[in-house]
């Protein structure tokens, strides 16, 4: 395991960095010139919108190629694009729909690589290894997310948007050369005989034949549009309380922190409980913790409840990961992540037009309330769901 684990977290950190830089920093650049904060927002609008679209296509893709060939395209691709920006501002020919371009580069090959990292992490592993490396991968996102963030902003203060790009483009060519030097033992192989319009069209059947188990597993991934819901709505309700800028740093840093303890215990948490009930009981927590920070709006009990969300989020995540490496086969595995993405984006789209909604009335606060009654309810039909595929253990799991 340690041979082939090194160069992968090597490629996994330094993926992070680059796409870290491009993801976070780019939005301020952007903001720094006047009256841009329509061109940010309807950039992120595109980059999701066309996320969803293509997620099926990349998806298949997955199931049909190397995932370690589209780990080292996706680093390649990134690498070549921040290179591109690098040399359009060497020459003076840079502008902010360059950025924006860039930026939806970087949005949809994450998304791409995100899949392909689970589909690549269950086929390159054993079973009893999936636990430890899932730990690791944790510890190595929230550090590289933590950093790379502030680390853009602070290059952007000292360097121009050349030496900036420069850096993101080697972040991006070492992660690719980690990926190349990475044993894989490739075990899912296309048939011919399987097109890639079939596959496409399996996919839906997949979901269709076990809806219980997917069901449950489409619920689990509400965490994450409700992480990006609160890291919008959050900093608004902040600038509402008209208090320092300061706060919605220490909000994302305790995010991270939650996050990164996340990591370091979770190998010894998957040990206690079954992945079902460490999924549906952290749905309940995250819940429970939402309706505090509805009844506590001060700064310091959202920044003290947010680093306990950031701990059940993840333990959350970390869990389903584990229990689709476990269940889900091989070779349907980048299909299955692709349709949960689809959702995950189709309710973070849902939850910004909640958010612009609640920002047009002046009734922002209750954002709070709202995330914490749905949380609530779909914890309650996970655990209902839960039942099911506990009375009938064969029904939706596929080894």
């Amino acid at each position: 395991m340690r041979n082939k684990t090194f160069p992968y977290l090597s490629g996994r950190f330094f993926d992070g960095i680059s796409s870290g830089l491009f993801m976070m920093s780019l939005p301020w650049i952007m903001l720094k010139e006047p009256n841009m904060g329509t061109l940010v927002a309807l950039t992120a609008l595109v980059c999701t919108t066309l996320s969803f679209l293509c997620t099926p296509f990349f998806s298949v893709m997955t199931d049909r190629h190397s995932r370690k060939a589209i780990l080292i395209l996706v680093q390649i691709i990134q690498s070549i694009t921040a290179m591109l920006v690098c040399i359009a501002y060497w020459f003076d020919c840079g502008s902010l729909w360059l950025l924006a371009f860039s930026q939806l580069i970087f949005w949809v090959s994450s998304n791409i690589a995100w899949n392909a990292n689970n589909a690549f992490t269950q086929e390159n592993y054993d079973q009893h290894e999936y636990a430890k490396i899932s730990g690791y991968q944790e510890v190595v996102m929230q550090s590289t997310t933590l950093g790379a963030g502030a680390l853009g902003i602070v290059l952007l203060e000292i360097w121009g948007i050349v030496e900036f790009a420069a850096f993101a483009a080697v972040a991006s060519g070492i992660a690719a050369f980690s990926y190349v030097i990475t044993p894989y033992n490739r075990q899912v192989r296309s048939s011919v005989k399987t097109s890639f319009v079939n596959q496409l069209q399996e996919s839906k059947g997949i979901f269709t034949q076990h809806p219980t188990f997917y069901g449950f597993l489409l619920i689990s991934c509400l965490s994450y549009p409700i992480l990006t819901f609160l890291g919008k709505l959050v900093p608004i309700w902040f600038a509402e309380l008209q208090i320092s800028g300061n706060w919605v740093a220490w909000y994302n840093i305790a995010f991270g922190l939650g996050s990164l303890m996340t990591g370091l215990l979770v190998s010894r948490i998957l040990a206690l409980a079954s992945h079902r009930y460490i999924m549906q009981y952290s749905m309940v927590i995250l819940a429970l913790i939402l309706l505090a920070m509805s009844g506590m709006m001060q700064p310091l009990y959202i920044i003290a409840f947010t680093l306990c969300f950031g701990f059940f989020n993840a333990l959350n995540r970390i869990a389903r990961t584990n229990w689709m490496h476990h269940t889900i086969s091989m070779s349907q595995r980048g299909r299955v992540d692709g349709g949960l993405a689809m959702f995950s984006t189709l309710v973070q789209s849902l939850s910004y037009v909640l958010i612009a909604l609640l920002a047009h009335i002046n009734a922002i606060g209750y954002g709070f309330i709202i995330v914490s009654l749905i949380v609530l309810l779909s914890s309650f039909g996970m655990i209902i769901l839960g039942r099911k595929i506990e009375e009938k253990p064969n029904l939706a799991i596929e080894h």
